[in-house]
């Protein structure tokens, strides 16, 4: 039903070919750079993920390794804190036997004798009139005016332990 002359089909037949050729041209160059599109968002959205993934990666290391330096550092100091009470323990322990043993002193039948030359170590250092009084402990403690020598067997003890300290610490430290 078409309102144009007869004849007029087969006179716009090469036109209709030229512009259907026209069209499937057209498609064809719009298909071919939807698809040009659509593999270029491809290799962006590629790249993109890939870089995402690196930066997780580094992100992800990085955290792993500032972890790792803060569990080996609380390790580290756990281990070292172990050793100083350890070390502390065996100073205590040490410092009791050694006490122990100055306390024995008394006992011993030289003590006497050490009680004497304490005294007179005494008076060497603070003068004939110091006033000698023996400790409880054991030793003694001299007066003279406002001066005062502690000679005591406790404090002789552990005078002796702190001056050993190089070779007390040489104990837990071989």
């Amino acid at each position: 039903m078409s309102t144009l002359a007869p004849g007029a089909d087969a006179s716009l037949a090469p036109l209709r070919a030229t512009i259907r050729a026209r069209a499937e041209a057209a498609a064809r160059e719009a298909d071919a750079e939807a698809e040009s599109r659509a593999r270029q968002l491809l290799d962006d959205a590629h790249g993109e993920a890939e870089a995402i993934v690196r930066r997780a990666v580094e992100a992800g290391t990085a955290a792993a390794r500032s972890d790792a330096a803060l569990r080996s550092a609380r390790a580290r100091r756990t281990a070292h804190e172990r050793e100083l009470r350890g070390r502390e323990d065996l100073r205590r322990r040490l410092e009791a036997r050694i006490l122990e043993r100055a306390s024995a002193l008394r006992a011993d039948p030289a003590y006497p004798g050490l009680r004497d030359a304490l005294a007179d170590r005494a008076r060497a250092v603070l003068g004939p009139a110091a006033v000698v009084e023996e400790a409880p402990e054991g030793g003694i403690v001299a007066t003279a005016g406002t001066r005062m020598l502690d000679l005591r067997l406790p404090v002789l003890a552990r005078a002796t332990l702190d001056s050993m300290s190089d070779e007390v610490a040489a104990l837990w430290t071989s």
